[in-house]
């Protein structure tokens, strides 16, 4: 039986050696429709205790375990104990157990946390393979972007750290009219790719010159944190402000535009020449494509700009 199937739902009983997945939880069915479900013999206890509340519910979805809520009596948080209170090694531990006593593999969810890595999943399948399990299932909770059972939580995002500058980069200084002055934009690159961009206005000084600096420093710090430069270059492209000129046969209707600007012909620039330069995977040695303003490898995944 599945650890979160349907049978066990209809008949409203366990769905075999797993601990409960969260007092509280939103079961999605049907077309996405989010239902909250509460533990029933937690909600019968709530109720002869008198701490049971629909909003007590609610917020005890947002985290699925009940053992930070005060309001509730310490001896109900301590028998109330939800998959994610468990540690991995324990779950493997009562597979473990079970499958001791059983000539059929047994089955079992191994729940881990969001933050889980790959070395934890590593040393899990090695300790269910120590202690005697046929097989093991493990789940990182919120690995997939839509699951049966959620702890009704907002989205969680790694974190991301901008690489280092180097000491040394390569890139072009252009000179382009805006409604505000002559702008000058630097475009650096290092060994990974576009790494920085720098922008000045002809004078110092002044509320355009700050919001510049800001933009630049902006940019620099998403392009060295992985962002594509088409994404940037979207963002940036089309802002418009009260002085708009035309230079060159097309219109400059902004600093922010104008950087913009810059950064794509250099971007064009930089792919027409790896083009060039690139006639073959240097991964795998096959033939490369132009998509998204970048060269990918169709054969093993190589792409220039990741």
């Amino acid at each position: 039986m599945a650890p979160t199937g349907t049978i066990s739902i209809i008949a409203g009983c366990s769905s075999g050696i797993e601990p409960v997945f969260a007092i509280s939880f939103v079961r999605k069915v049907l077309d996405n429709e989010e239902l909250l479900e509460v533990h029933p013999l937690f909600q019968k206890v709530a109720q002869e205790r008198g701490f049971y509340s629909d909003d007590l519910m609610k917020r005890i979805a947002q985290k699925g375990s009940i053992k930070d809520f005060n309001e509730i009596p310490e001896d109900i948080r301590n028998v109330f104990v939800v998959a994610h209170d468990v540690n991995p090694e324990w779950h493997i531990r009562i597979q473990g157990a079970f499958q001791k006593y059983t000539d059929n593999a047994v089955s079992k969810t191994i729940n881990f946390p969001f933050s889980a890595t790959q070395g934890d999943v590593e040393d899990a399948y090695l300790m269910a393979y120590n202690l005697g399990c046929k097989g093991l299932t493990i789940y990182r909770d919120g690995s997939r972007d839509k699951q049966v059972l959620n702890i009704h939580r907002k989205p969680q995002y790694p974190q991301v750290e901008p690489r280092p500058r180097p000491d040394q980069t390569d890139g072009v200084t252009e000179r382009i009219n805006t409604g505000c002055g002559k702008l000058y934009v630097t475009v650096n690159s290092d060994e990974y790719g576009f790494c920085e961009v720098f922008a000045q206005m002809g004078k110092a000084g002044g509320c355009a010159y700050s919001q510049i600096e800001a933009t630049s420093r902006l940019i620099s710090l998403a392009l060295r944190s992985g962002v594509k430069v088409e994404a940037i270059i979207r963002q940036l492209m089309g802002i418009r402000c009260p002085s708009p000129i035309w230079r060159n046969g097309e219109q400059v209707v902004s600093c922010s535009d104008a950087i913009a600007k810059v950064l794509n012909r250099y971007a064009q620039a930089n792919i027409a020449y790896v083009s060039d330069q690139m006639g073959a995977c240097p991964d795998c040695g096959a033939a490369v494509e132009h998509e998204g303003g970048c060269i990918v490898c169709r054969a093993c995944g190589f792409s220039r700009c990741s």
